[in-house]
């Protein structure tokens, strides 16, 4: 059973910045590949940017030059740097991992950008 628990939202305003934490336990983590989503209002969830286990990463044109993301095998947690915020970055923000052909979500956490 793999766990992921996801922090650092909060309220920001335009032109700011923010770093979410997914924390995973449950399976080993260095071989995990995990994506972070977000869901704003009225909105599907949508990918933000994904790293694999080797470190690859990849990012949603809309978040490209203003977020990365980054892993910490040693700790066990991969992160999201969001800078430059937009008031349409406001959304919940949730990372994922696939294990086993089962998807895994965090509870998701909230990040408003004030214009």
């Amino acid at each position: 059973q793999v766990q992921l628990v996801e922090s650092g939202g909060g309220l920001v305003q335009a032109g700011g910045s923010l770093r979410l934490s997914c924390a995973a336990s449950g399976s080993i983590f260095s071989r995990m590949n995990i994506g972070w989503y977000r869901q704003g209002p009225g909105k599907q969830r949508e990918l933000v940017a994904a790293i694999t286990s080797f470190g690859s990463t990849n990012y949603a044109d809309s978040v490209k030059g203003r977020f990365t993301i980054s892993r910490d095998n040693a700790k066990n947690t991969v992160y999201l740097q969001m800078n430059s915020l937009k008031p349409e970055d406001t959304a919940v923000y949730y990372c994922n991992t696939n294990k086993g052909g089962l998807l895994y979500w965090g509870q998701g956490t909230q990040v408003t950008v004030s214009s």
